[in-house]
């Protein structure tokens, strides 16, 4: 099994877009492309993340417009689908594609317009990746995530600030984050006094619906010097399921999915949860990174919320969590997301991070489907 390098990254404005999904998945490819000084010709591998384009625009067959358009026939193309891991799954079959030897490039692109769609008929598009038994009942996402956080305040005796530290230190570190949604901070009276949306998570508790796209380029790291002079490996990765029906688990709080994939990366890599510099976490609600931060060894389960408020998963803090601003203030173009926190941690590897940077030699990127269904765990290192 070879070694794998990124060698290119490239990330869209994220927002609302009047580009439909095959302009958005061509922008992202074109320039990771140019960023990583490899022509259209060399590709041999080409992937999608994509979740929903069928449901959303009743586009299909993205992949094999996409190489069309950037001219990198006659690759073969796949779309990954894994709702809202499909771009850390893409992650995970770009890397297989060139530890196998079956590619010497391999693309990724991951992308998803949803804003011309109205606020319910994206819930409802997003909501279908739960069990239909729930999803029958009116089950959505956000009201797991309600439920869940109300047991963890409990649980753990834990303040309901503790939830608006993690929007307030997200929607700061988004201000440094051009291609960011949101650039604009929000003060904790400002979370706290917003609507309730599932109790007791408010509207600055949830990330936006967004469109955009991102892209991340493959090869072997013994040809990554034939490219760049900048570049990252893939030092471990790891993907895992979770139980489809949520009120199956002993512990909600619990997601055994992040356990398990963090579990293989950190094996495969060889690192342990304390040598992490800098970690991209699945914050699609803010409970989601105190659960992802316990999960992946970081902090004792009931630990994450105090380490928020005291400022240790800030971006001067002992472990700077989402300094791209997350989905929280970055936004969640489903299929692009995995993706763009994998460039967020090639960025900081790369000393490429602008005001946003901070020392990192390894780098984890946690991206979660569902509420903990599926999910994938890349741990990257610098090669200086």
């Amino acid at each position: 099994m070879r070694d794998v390098a990124v060698i290119g990254a490239s990330m869209t404005q994220f927002g609302q877009r009047e580009e439909w999904i095959q302009e958005l998945l061509a922008q992202a490819g074109i320039a990771c492309l140019r960023d990583g000084n490899v022509g259209p010709e060399a590709v041999e591998h080409l992937y999608v993340s994509n979740m929903a384009s069928g449901e959303f625009e009743g586009q299909t067959g993205a992949p094999n417009a996409l190489a069309h358009d950037l001219g990198v026939m006659p690759a073969f193309t796949e779309r990954v689908d894994q709702t809202s891991s499909s771009g850390g799954a893409g992650i995970y079959t770009a890397w297989q594609s060139i530890a196998s030897e079956a590619s010497d490039v391999t693309l990724l692109v991951g992308g998803e317009k949803m804003t011309h769609r109205s606020t319910p008929e994206t819930t409802d598009v997003i909501a279908s990746v739960t069990h239909p038994v729930e999803y029958k009942h009116g089950v959505t996402l956000p009201s797991f995530a309600g439920l869940t956080a109300r047991l963890y305040l409990d649980t753990y005796d834990a303040p309901r600030e503790s939830l608006a530290a993690v929007a307030v230190k997200n929607h700061r570190n988004g201000v440094d984050n051009p291609h960011a949604q949101f650039q604009k901070e929000v003060d904790k009276e400002t979370v706290l006094d917003s609507p309730i949306v599932a109790d007791p998570l408010r509207l600055y508790d949830f990330c936006p619906i967004t469109d955009g796209s991102s892209a991340l380029l493959f090869c072997p790291l013994e040809d990554a010097p034939e490219y760049t002079d900048r570049y990252a490996s893939i030092a471990g990765i790891g993907g895992a399921t979770d139980t489809h029906v949520v009120h199956e688990r002993s512990d909600p709080t619990t997601m055994g999915g992040v356990v398990e994939s963090g579990q293989q990366a950190y094996e495969m890599s060889g690192y342990y949860p304390e040598d992490i510099d800098v970690a991209e976490l699945h914050d699609m609600f803010t409970i989601l990174e105190f659960l992802q931060c316990e999960g992946l060894g970081f902090f004792e389960p009931g630990r994450a919320w105090e380490a928020a408020q005291n400022g240790e998963t800030a971006r001067d803090g002992r472990l700077p969590v989402n300094t791209s601003g997350g989905l929280k203030s970055k936004g969640h173009p489903l299929g692009a997301s995995g993706v763009a926190q994998a460039y967020e941690i090639y960025k900081q590897l790369i000393d490429d991070a602008g005001p946003r940077q901070v020392e990192a030699d390894v780098g984890l990127a946690c991206n979660v489907g569902g509420f903990g269904n599926c999910v994938t765990t890349a741990i990257m290192e610098a090669e200086r």
